[in-house]
């Protein structure tokens, strides 16, 4: 029986092949869960440290995108990848947008419908991830905050827009070390998740219903002894 590729294991968040089984199904799965500093976790104000000189800085752009569903969510994949994001003096380019459902990072004990991943890889293929919560509304006519000129041809899965869109206006956030959430699960991963919970339309997200698999969040993980940073 010929043996299946590591990018052929299917898994999912329930069953036989759901989280708590995720390194049990490949070599490849197995060697990211060794990493020991997983995501998500709990981010909680009382328990962080001032974040210090080490600032994020945007440098996003209205650029083109395409809308795909693979792993268990949908994906929005820019093209030439030009926005990127600076940390430490490193850049580090936007290669994917998706959502979980309900939210992976609870914040002081709050979950919320609707988590987006900004996914963010320098030239060293390590990954940086910026995360933004929300809950879903009837109130908004299209997506989140101000779209501006943003185009989105669903038909065609063509879509044109500044990524800053799903970023919150007030950019406090938790900064800390963790994984990817989804196998392989590996790390070491920057990650970045604002405080501010956004508004999102429930129609926007409606055009994907029939695609996209509800309770899509990896379970919340031990946070053991990492600092978690809070910057203001």
């Amino acid at each position: 029986m010929k043996k299946k590729r590591n990018m052929d294991v299917e898994w999912s968040y329930s069953g036989a092949n759901g989280p708590e089984h995720w390194h049990t199904l490949c070599d490849w799965y197995a060697e990211g869960a060794k990493y020991p500093y997983q995501s998500p976790i709990h981010l909680i104000h009382d328990e962080t440290q001032d974040i210090g000189d080490e600032i994020l800085s945007f440098h996003y752009k209205k650029e083109k995108f395409t809308e795909k569903e693979f792993k268990n969510t949908i994906h929005f994949v820019p093209y030439n990848t030009e926005s990127y994001v600076v940390f430490k003096g490193v850049e580090y380019h936007l290669t994917d947008i998706h959502f979980h459902m309900p939210s992976e990072h609870v914040i002081d004990d709050t979950q919320t419908e609707l988590e987006f991943h900004l996914v963010h890889t320098n030239a060293n293929q390590e990954n940086l991830v910026v995360g933004v919560l929300f809950n879903l509304t009837d109130k908004l006519n299209w997506i989140c905050n101000d779209q501006d000129d943003s185009i989105w041809d669903f038909d065609h899965h063509i879509q044109w827009f500044d990524p800053s869109i799903f970023l919150p206006e007030k950019h406090s956030h938790f900064h800390y070390v963790g994984s990817l959430t989804t196998p392989p699960t590996k790390g070491p991963v920057n990650w970045f998740v604002f405080d501010t919970i956004g508004e999102m339309s429930r129609l926007f997200i409606e055009e994907f219903r029939e695609e996209v698999l509800e309770n899509n969040n990896r379970p919340l993980q031990n946070k053991k002894d990492r600092p978690i940073y809070y910057s203001k």
